[in-house]
């Protein structure tokens, strides 16, 4: 049996724990949940993050950017694997290093987007001239603190879809730590942070989550266009989330063929 700790339990990690308490993924057991919410889930067994380091054999992040930067590399360093949803904190080229250095392996989640596959094999075939992620949510969550008042204003009275910020996949990923993880997931999969370009649109009409992602190099041109429900708990972060999650820890746990 695999034994897999949960760090953190919103609406990503309290899908993940609870379903693997049920035994919903066959051949893993769930060890705990690790978290820094001032009240504990009463269904869920509750441990710290130093009992979190000896129970398991994979600790999957589910709780931002601050806890992966905080408790991943003790992870790593105590030859735990590691399943990462927070990809946009990877921005930051230290923690990368740190993570990537092991001994424990780092896992990455697709998350609420698809193609990366594509992607990384076009990548790999004499890489990619321009990649672009587009990411376009609804206005009253797409607020930052680094906004000024003006911009906020602007957000909050907006009746049509506004770009609020074009740029880097790097520079989107950080201004947008809860609603851009994907641009970083796109340039972990394109291999160059340089060539991907994200912009965030908020849109007061959109009824889903949009991702529109357009890469175009030596082995083709792509274009992938995603629309997810938003989670009802958390609409930062889309519905489908937590269960490509499972659908990852399955596969990592079972003997099925997968597509790699």
């Amino acid at each position: 049996m695999l034994s897999v700790s949960v760090l953190g339990c919103g609406a990503i990690g309290g899908v993940v724990a609870r379903a693997l308490q049920a035994g919903e993924v066959p051949g893993v057991v769930l060890a705990g949940v690790a978290h820094r919410d001032p009240v504990d889930p009463p269904d869920l067994p509750v441990i710290d993050e130093a009992a979190l380091l000896v129970s398991s054999d994979l600790v999957v992040e589910c709780a931002g950017h601050a806890a992966l930067s905080g408790t991943g590399p003790s992870v790593v360093a105590a030859g735990l694997d590691l399943f990462v949803t927070s990809v946009g904190a990877l921005a930051d080229a230290d923690l990368l290093r740190t993570l990537s250095a092991g001994p424990g392996r780092v896992q990455l989640t697709t998350g609420a987007i698809g193609g990366l596959d594509l992607i990384r094999s076009a990548a790999a075939m004499g890489g990619l001239r321009r990649v672009r992620i587009t990411t376009t949510k609804r206005p009253e969550i797409l607020g930052q603190k680094w906004m000024t008042d003006t911009e906020l204003s602007r957000l909050g009275s907006a009746t049509e879809p506004l770009v609020l910020r074009e740029g880097s996949a790097r520079e989107i990923a950080t201004a947008f730590p809860r609603s851009a993880n994907v641009a970083a997931s796109v340039a972990l999969a394109a291999g160059d942070w340089e060539v991907v370009e994200a912009a965030v649109v908020a849109d007061p009409g959109a009824e889903r989550t949009t991702h529109v992602i357009e890469a175009e190099g030596n082995a083709g041109r792509y274009r992938f266009e995603i629309e997810n429900l938003p989670s009802e708990q958390t609409p930062t972060t889309s519905a489908v989330v937590p269960y490509a999650v499972l659908r990852a820890i399955g596969e990592l746990a079972g003997r099925s063929p997968v597509f790699r």
